[in-house]
């Protein structure tokens, strides 16, 4: 963990140099392929350093088995592979949670998604470039704009799909819409307190957006986040402590 009992307050560059250890790639690998590494998003260590939280839709949805294709997660700056496996899958709130092979990593300490106001300072850190010009840690600093149901009626019956109405028909949850601007690598990338890094959610740059904005001819430039404590939820249906 990042943090002893007590909280420790810092300037967002000192809380940068901690966190980014436990910011890294999502993807794949294939060894018997000539482009071995495919960059898919952002994740980002918890626990006892060896899982892995991610969006679930930056995970593929199948694996060429022939060719030894696995889910790869890329540590630092050279991109160092590390074999993962999915342990949980939540659907509905399109998180994931995997396991790495190897030694543990720095692992994000949990907050309280339930004190997050709006106008609240957050950052986000991430790669939304993806290994272009290698896997530099990238962060983003905004506030929490509102709180936010995931999935609005619409203005007009024609603006109501299956994936809408699925939502308004399911449990409501809400997210948090972020006044930073966050990119498609950037998937996946935890949201935290810039004083404290504790994590406050988890940015999500698909499946919140086809919910809430399916209705726009062009994608907005919105950032929305999943809060933390559904990643709570996750976690104990893995048997591990936050």
């Amino acid at each position: 963990m990042f943090l002893p009992e007590a909280e420790i307050l810092a300037d967002l560059p000192d809380t940068i140099n901690r966190v980014k250890h436990a910011v890294v790639g999502i993807g794949t690998y294939t060894p018997t392929h000539q482009s071995q590494a495919s960059y898919r998003g952002t994740g980002f260590m918890v626990a006892d350093g060896r899982h892995v939280v991610t969006n679930a839709h930056v995970l593929p949805s199948s694996l060429n088995a022939k060719r030894r294709e696995h889910i790869a997660v890329f540590v630092g700056i050279q991109g160092k592979v590390r074999r993962a496996e999915k342990v949980v899958v939540d659907h509905k709130h399109d998180l994931a949670l995997l396991k790495i092979d190897g030694a543990s990593l720095p692992a994000f300490s949990l907050g309280n998604a339930s004190r997050v106001r709006e106008g609240d300072l957050v950052a986000f850190t991430g790669f939304p470039i993806g290994p272009v010009l290698g896997l530099y840690p990238v962060t983003h600093r905004g506030i929490v704009a509102a709180i936010t149901p995931i999935a609005s009626a619409g203005r007009v019956l024609r603006d109501l799909n299956p994936q809408r109405i699925q939502h308004l028909r399911s449990e409501p949850f809400k997210v948090f819409q972020l006044d930073a601007t966050a990119y498609p690598g950037n998937s996946g990338s935890p949201v935290y307190d810039p004083d404290t890094g504790k994590l406050l959610g988890v940015v999500n740059m698909v499946f919140v957006k086809e919910s809430k904005e399916n209705i726009l001819k062009d994608p907005s430039g919105i950032t929305y986040a999943i809060p933390v404590d559904h990643l709570r939820t996750l976690l104990s249906r893995a048997g591990l402590k936050p």
